[in-house]
Formats: structure tokens, sequence, C-alpha cells
């Protein structure tokens, strides 16, 4: 038989058996992943069994002093269990695989949060209003500032659906109840001036159609009033239209009591805060940035305090300073907090999106040069390069302005110890990646997994949907990538993962905007995958068997082990806490090691910058690269 008649016949057999060729490669690829030369060069990926009672649309993940993972969702970008106040937390206990639900008071979907010095999670802002599209926005509507000229007779109060009139006779009707301060008299010069007071509510057309629309900044009277108060109390609008309403921020506070496991309510943000970043400071306090107001506009650079021993929030107007949604801060050695340029994208398209050192102490922001891609930051990942002591942050992947389909496949690198330092090219990802999630492992090397080309991992280049499956390990000491095992589940926008006490990464999460197809909409992604990375597969491993549960900083603390003679390294790990692949927590400190027969004594770095207080994973690693599972280490 000649050689195109054979290949004639093989392709004919292949097509007639094509369900059985891909079982059969299917069994291969199966067989080849699971043996163990091929899982201690590129670790292994294992599914999770989630009970279906506990599946949730992972929007928010934290790793609990508890050694549990905070899974929370609030209403998980679903309007229906918005409008159904139905919103949902998950804990999960990795050392027996069982979940359990938390009740979750108010909708914390798209809030911000850090972990305080004591433990506890603080999480503060999240969502007050859902989005409304243009296209469903029946009745003109607008922000309405309602004024009070009258400095007498203290406050007052309208109710939901108080009319206010147009000069024109357009009606327009309040979205919520809303109280009006008193004018404010202030003395200026020997003359007595008089300051109105005001309040900002949603007011809605009473009329559909385009008649009640207003594009320019107009004064508006409030229906039923008369003598004085007409002239005293009126509204203002810069515009009533059909355009797109934004998601609106709430300003309610918790702290997450791991031991307890429920919320606790703190004294409130002095804004709404939608999509906002909060940060740890030297001192204990926590600092948050940016967000969305309870409007949907962002906020113009206001940014506050929280004081973890009186439990309240403070304004911080001496911490002016302007960023889109969810940057990516970083806290340095010296106390000062270094933006990476990653941010989520809300905000303008040019200002707050240039990367820098930010002192928090005079408030005085240097720019840094050097990023390559500068328009491709939204959505991107940055992390604090291990070891901490290095003050090395690299960014990596990155999605255009919006709903851009184009993103990057840069990673920069910038080392802040330097007198003048700026971003400096780091090796490629191997595609083009956004929503890349980023995880320090204890062998000083970062995990990078997940991720979409395309916006929410729909469309890329002619592709209906464009997630990635392909997994690396960028190792600092070589600048450069290995290549890991794929993932079997596609994770983009709202993914998280994590690194868990006995070294394993759990994922989870993913919002595609369509399906498969890209014609339809898409499923938030319930699955939960598990990684072992390829240290897990390379020998027994180290063992701590005692020691303290406190150290402190600048001090020394000895932990028992009966391999001290082949440990090589020790570091302490401070556990995530991510949405929206930001993390200000993540990193990972060098100890100083001493071994003896049966101990090693550490010692801690002395900077609260680098080793802020709080709760950390102390790992010790063989001179093979294996890591011990962690001991909880509270820092003082």
């Amino acid at each position: 038989m000649s050689g195109l008649a054979t290949l004639v016949v093989l392709a004919v057999v292949v097509v007639a058996n094509r369900p059985m060729v891909a079982a059969g490669a299917e069994a291969l690829h199966t067989y080849q992943i699971n043996r163990q030369s091929y899982k201690e060069r590129f670790g292994h990926w294992a599914r999770l069994p989630v009970p279906h009672g506990f599946r949730v649309n992972a929007i928010h993940a934290a790793l609990l002093h508890t050694g549990k993972v905070l899974i929370v969702a609030g209403s998980g970008n679903n309007r229906d269990a918005f409008e159904e106040k139905s919103f949902r937390t998950v804990i999960y206990d990795p050392s027996t695989d069982e979940f359990t639900e938390v009740e979750t008071p108010t909708d914390v979907f798209c809030a911000g949060h850090t972990f305080l010095p004591d433990g506890n999670l603080l999480i503060a802002g999240g969502t007050k209003s859902y989005e409304v599209l243009e296209k469903d926005v029946e009745h003109a509507a607008g922000v309405m500032k309602i004024k009070n000229e009258s400095p007498d007779g203290g406050p007052r109060e309208f109710p939901k659906g108080t009319r206010l009139l147009s000069a024109s006779g357009q009606a327009y009707l309040t979205r919520t109840k809303v109280t009006v301060p008193a004018a404010s008299k202030m003395t200026h010069g020997g003359t007595v001036m008089v300051h109105a007071g005001e309040a900002e509510v949603w007011v809605d057309a009473e009329r559909k159609g385009d008649a009640p629309v207003v594009r320019e900044p107009a004064q508006y009277t409030l229906d039923g009033l008369t003598g004085a108060d007409a002239r005293n109390l009126y509204g203002v609008s810069d515009k009533i239209t059909h355009e797109k309403q934004e998601y609106g921020g709430d300003k309610t506070s918790y702290e997450f009591d791991p031991v307890k496991e429920q919320y606790v309510r703190t004294g409130d943000l002095r804004d709404h805060r939608w999509y906002p970043t909060l940060i740890g400071l030297t001192g204990g306090d926590v600092l948050a940035v940016s967000g969305l107001d309870e409007f949907g506009r962002i906020l113009p650079g206001r940014n506050e305090r929280y004081l973890p021993k009186e439990k309240r929030w403070v304004a911080a107007p001496e911490l002016k300073r302007y960023f889109p949604t969810y940057p990516g801060l970083h806290l340095m050695a010296d106390g000062k907090v270094f933006y990476s340029g990653s941010n989520a994208g809300y905000g303008s398209d040019t200002e707050g999106r240039i990367p820098g050192v930010w002192d928090v102490r005079k408030n005085r922001f240097r720019e840094v040069p050097g990023l390559r891609d500068p328009r491709m930051t939204e959505t991107s990942s940055s992390v604090l390069l291990p070891p901490a002591q290095d003050q090395k942050v690299m960014i990596l992947g990155g999605g255009g302005i919006g709903e851009s389909e184009e993103s990057t496949r840069r990673t920069d690198v910038i080392d802040l110890d330097e007198k003048k330092p700026a971003y400096r090219p780091g090796p490629d990802l191997p595609r083009p990646a956004r929503y890349l999630s980023t995880v320090l492992l204890p062998d000083d090397s970062v995990f990078t997994t997940g991720g979409s080309s395309g916006y929410r991992g729909g469309m890329y280049r002619g592709n209906p949907r464009s997630d990635l499956f392909n997994s690396q390990i960028y190792r600092p000491d070589r600048n450069a990538f290995v290549t890991a095992a794929d993932s079997t589940v596609g994770r983009n926008y709202h993914s998280e993962a994590i690194l868990l006490p006995d070294g394993r990464v759990i994922t989870m999460g993913g919002d595609p905007l369509y399906d498969r197809s890209g014609k339809n909409a898409g499923t938030f992604e319930q699955r939960i995958e598990v990684f072992s990375p390829p240290y897990l597969f390379q020998g027994e491993r180290p063992r701590i068997t005692g020691g303290p549960e406190e150290v402190a900083r600048g001090g020394t603390a000895r932990f028992a082990t009966p391999d001290a003679g082949r440990i090589a390294s020790a570091r302490l790990l401070k556990p995530s806490s991510v949405t929206h692949v930001t993390d200000t927590d993540q990193r990972s400190v060098a100890l100083g090691l001493k071994r003896s027969a049966a101990t090693v004594e550490v010692t801690v770095p002395e900077k609260a910058g680098l080793v802020p207080s709080g709760w950390y994973m102390l790992f010790l690693m063989d001179d093979s690269g294996v890591p011990s599972v962690a001991r909880w280490v509270r820092v003082r």
C-alpha cells in the first residue's frame, strides 16, 4: 500500500473512532500527570470536593491564623441575591476538608480587607447598590444635592419619595430618605457668614422618557414647602440623565474574628467605598484608599485611617492622594508605601496610574520610571518578592483600560533599595495575561496561575474564550520562570489563590462574562482546585515539633525539630487576604538561623515595615528545598 493510501486509511480510522482516540488521549494525559517523576518536576493539581450547599461565588478569600480559609461571596455579583439580601460567607478547614457557613450581615461584595495585628481581619465597604446599565434606565436619574441655608431649626429630614420640581415643572423623587444639616454660622473678619448645610441623594424622574432629562447644572424646588422653608431649602444637580449608574459603595466595617468565626461590627467608614484597598501601616493603623462612593463616583483622593484600639475610622485629610480602585500597594521596610501601578480600573484613565513611592508621613509621592506597557496595568498583579529584605516588587501582566480585549506578557521588577528606583524588564509570561494570581512559596519562589488574555475570560484575537490553564513558578534568584503543571479550571475575574499552611496552594473563583461559545452569559466558577508544588514530591519533609506561639520583633526564639541538621533556611510568611488579585498582606521574611542538635534558633528582623505585627506561618526548609508544615507564630 502506498504511503498516501496508508495516510488516508489511518485518517478514516481516526475519524471513525474519534471518541475512542479522545478517550485514549485523556487516559494517557491522566497517566502522565500522575507519574511520580512528573509531579517531582511540575507539581500536581487536584479537585477539592465541595458539598453542594457550600458552593459560593468566591469574591474574597483570606487565610486565618486558625489555619482555615475564609471565603467571602457577599451577594457574589448576583443582583437577585443582593435584592433578596442573601449574603454568604463560607469557611473551609484544609485539615479536615470540612466546610461551614457563617452569617453575613451586609453585602461585603467588593469590600476591602487586611489583617490587623491581633489576627482579626478588617473588612470595610462593600455594595450599597448594584449598577444599572444605560439600556435599563427607564427613568432619568442623577445625584441631587439638597441645601439648607437656615442655621435655625436644626437638621431637616425628608422621606423617601420627596418630590423636587424643575423650573419647567418636571418632578423628581428621592430614592431614599435624606437628612440635611442646618447651615453653619462663621465669622470672617468681623463679618458673620452663613454656610449652607447640604446632603446628597439619588433622585429619579417621576415620568419615563426623555422629557425629564437635564444635562446642565440647575436648581430645583422642594414640593410643598412654603414661606422661609421654600427660600432656604432647595436642590441642585449637575445632570439628570439615562446614563449608566455605577455600583454604589457601602460604609459598613467589620472585624472578622477567626476564633469565634463571626463578623463583629466596628465604627462605619467616613466615606462609602466600593473597590477600596486597605493596607496596614507600621504603627498598627490601617489606611483605606480609593473606591467608589455611594453614588458610584470615584473618591477624589479622600483617604481615611482605622484605629484598631478604638475600632473606629477617622478622616485623613493629610493623606489626600488619588488612586484608581483597588490600587496595588506594598508596605516598605522604611514605612513608606509603594504603589506598583496595578489597579482594578475604575477612575481616570490618566490620573493616579503612574507607580511610585508614597511617603505616608509627609504625603509625598515620588514617581518611578521604567514600567513597560504603562497603559496595561488594569487587572495586573504585583507582589513583594521573597525575601522581603530584598525590597523588590514585581508587576505581572495586565490589560488595557476599560473592557479592552488586549493584555500583556510583560513582567517588570523594581528594586526599592536603589537610590533612584526604576522598573527593569523581567522575564515575559508564557502568554498575555490579566487577573493572574501570584502566591509566595516558602522556598523563595512565586507561583503564578490562572488569568485570561481577554477581558473577563472573553474574546481575545478571534477566540471567544481566553482562560489560561498554564501555571509557572518565578525564581527571583534566576530571574526566570519554570513551567508548572497545567490547571484544569479556568480562572479570570473574581478569582483567588492562597498558600495553605501545609505548603499547597488553593485556587477558587472565576467570573467569565460569557460562556464557551462567547454568545451567552457566563456562569461563576464554583469549583475549587488545590496545587501541590514540586517541593512536596522530593522526599520526607522536615518537622517542627515545638516552640513558642509568640516572638518579638528583633528577638530570637527556639523551635524543636528532629531534622535540625538539615535545616537550611527559615521563613515567616504572612497569610494572604486577597481580592481582585490585590493582596497587601502577602510577604515572606527571611529569618536568621542557628542550628543545634535538636532545635533551630531563629532571629526576627527589627523593622516594623519589614515584619508588621501579626500572625505568620513559620516554615523551615531543608537542604533539598523541602518545607515543613507551617507553625503559626505571632510577631509582636
